[in-house]
């Protein structure tokens, strides 16, 4: 449990302190001031939504009867923001396209090899040994 307690907590000063940098960052562009209780106040709220997410996220897997979030819960998840939403499902999308593109071109370097003679397996620039 202390264990669990002391990783909370530093969760929660990494996402403080990287907060603090973006408003320093957006401070230093726009000449605003953020002070250091709005830039907590920030951290904290951010903090929780983040946890709500992840129970969300458990819960959906879950109830999918999968022991792995996919990226379809993380759309169920982002629904209620229009602009996450879309964010999301493009780079998905761009996920899917570029998976894709690996696998046609592994299927083809494959096809190649065995074309050459070249099995799948040992084929790595290994030379066989007889060891007797």
């Amino acid at each position: 449990m202390d264990e669990e307690f002391s990783h909370h907590q530093r969760l929660k000063a990494a996402l403080h302190f990287t907060v603090g940098r973006l408003c320093e960052d957006i401070a230093g562009s726009s000449r605003k001031k953020f002070s250091k209780e709005l830039v907590a106040a920030i951290a904290e709220t951010t903090f929780r939504q983040c946890d709500i997410f992840a129970k969300d996220l458990e819960a959906f897997a879950r109830h999918a009867k999968r022991t792995t979030v996919n990226s379809e819960d993380v759309k169920l998840v982002a629904r209620r923001s229009t602009a996450l939403y879309n964010y999301i499902t493009r780079k998905s999308e761009e996920l899917a396209s570029t998976n894709q593109e690996q696998k046609e071109r592994r299927r083809k370097n494959t096809g190649k090899k065995k074309e050459n003679g070249q099995s799948g397996a040992g084929t790595s620039g290994n030379v066989d040994c007889d060891m007797t």
